[in-house]
């Protein structure tokens, strides 16, 4: 009896390794240039605190990886920074790196000097690291290799970076070395745009330091877009503090129809031969009234109250991956904090009901659908979304790394 237990328990003991073994893969590799393997490179897994580096013999493993979308990244001292997008579903993944040498981007930026540069990093940290009061313990260690190009003509500001920008947020504590793909700034439309790949690294310090930074930690992840869709994989959106609305729109009442707009603003400008006329106004008058009804929106915003149910709004993609499809947009509310003063000011805000509290607001237009994302609040494709509200609020500096789990139980 006692021997037919022993022999169920060591069966079900491997059939639950042999389970967990099943669940969780590996990222290999070696890197190497033209000429031979690079011992001693650095490789991160984007958006997490795992890092590893390259043996004697340019090889380097990263175990123990759930399914997921990972952007494998490498740097070496002289060589260009390199990046990897990997989807891990059901085997492990074996990839061959090959870096360039890094002996062009720096003359770059040399050739073409710009007496504005002060003014346009200025510009790219307020819109990169943010204006959060965790951005102003946020720095970056080297801004030298950062390049500007300002096309005039456009009206477009470019940033890119010749390296892994040095990120120390002494707010959080953490130093982030960040890949920036790309950043855009049209300073007519005033609409911004970066992409970019953050690695995670602990900064040591005291039992003070660490007690701050996980107070600020806890607070950067809460209502953050990782918290949120963390939420929606799990079904606990409604326990984590979230609330979901969706934001319609309806033809704005206010407005006449355009062809009664055309033909009264054509019958007003023109004589009775058909040639314009001189006119003057002074903003009372009709054709003030029609050039305005011309520039009113065609539609309105309206705020449909009522949560959304949660099972008709997310469905199951594969094994890994939930899916997220919709056409008005998603008026998120998170009830556990409110808008700071800092935020009120910055332009973001967005309206609400006059009985709705200064809870932090947000709005989730969808760019590209459907939005797939994993149980870690990761998604597949970020440019499925735009943000708006306190979501755009809060970047580089309010970052928490992937594998950030909070302490605090809700």
């Amino acid at each position: 009896m006692v021997k037919k237990l022993l022999l169920n328990f060591i069966l079900i003991t491997c059939i639950s390794l042999y389970s967990f073994a099943q669940n969780t893969y590996s990222i290999t590799g070696i890197v190497k240039d033209k000429k031979e393997t690079l011992p001693g490179a650095s490789v991160f897994i984007s958006g997490y605190k795992i890092a590893t580096s390259t043996n004697s013999e340019g090889q380097f493993a990263l175990p123990k990886l759930a399914p997921g979308n990972y952007d494998i990244l490498v740097q070496m001292i002289g060589y260009l920074p390199y990046s990897k997008n990997i989807i891990i579903s059901d085997k492990s993944i074996n990839i061959e790196v090959l870096l360039t040498e890094n002996t062009t981007l720096l003359n770059e930026v040399v050739i073409k000097p710009d007496p504005n540069r002060a003014y346009y990093i200025a510009l790219f940290k307020d819109f990169f690291i943010g204006k959060t009061p965790n951005a102003s313990e946020c720095k970056i260690l080297n801004e030298n290799i950062l390049g500007v190009d300002d096309d005039i003509p456009n009206s477009l500001l470019t940033i890119r970076a010749s390296d892994f920008l040095l990120i120390e947020n002494k707010a959080l504590g953490y130093r982030i070395k960040y890949l920036l793909k790309n950043f855009e700034y049209n300073y007519r439309t005033k609409i911004f745009y970066y992409a970019g790949l953050p690695s995670f690294e602990e900064l040591k310090g005291g039992s003070a330091k660490q007690k701050k930074w996980k107070k600020n930690r806890e607070i950067a992840y809460n209502g953050s877009i990782q918290h949120f869709f963390k939420s929606l994989y799990a079904n606990r959106i409604k326990e984590e503090g979230f609330v979901i609305n969706k934001l319609g729109t309806i033809p704005n009442p206010g407005r006449k129809p355009d062809s009664l707009i055309n033909a009264t603003i054509k019958r007003l400008t023109s004589g009775q031969s058909g040639l314009n006329r001189v006119i003057t106004f002074n903003g009372s008058d009709s054709l003030s009234y029609w050039l305005k009804q011309r520039n009113e929106p065609k539609e309105i915003n309206i705020l449909i109250r009522g949560d959304v149910l949660i099972d008709t709004l997310v469905k199951s993609f594969n094994a890994d991956l939930k899916q997220m499809n919709y056409k008005d947009a998603l008026y998120i509310i998170y009830k556990n904090e409110l808008e700071s003063s800092s935020y009120n000011s910055s332009g973001l805000k967005q309206s609400r009901p006059p009985d709705l509290a200064n809870y932090q607001i947000s709005v989730l237009d969808l760019m590209v659908p459907p939005v797939l994302f994993y149980a870690n609040g990761g998604i597949y494709d970020p440019r499925s979304l735009l943000y708006k509200g306190y979501l755009a609020y809060e970047k580089v500096a309010d970052l928490v790394p992937m594998d950030y789990i909070p302490t605090t139980k809700k």
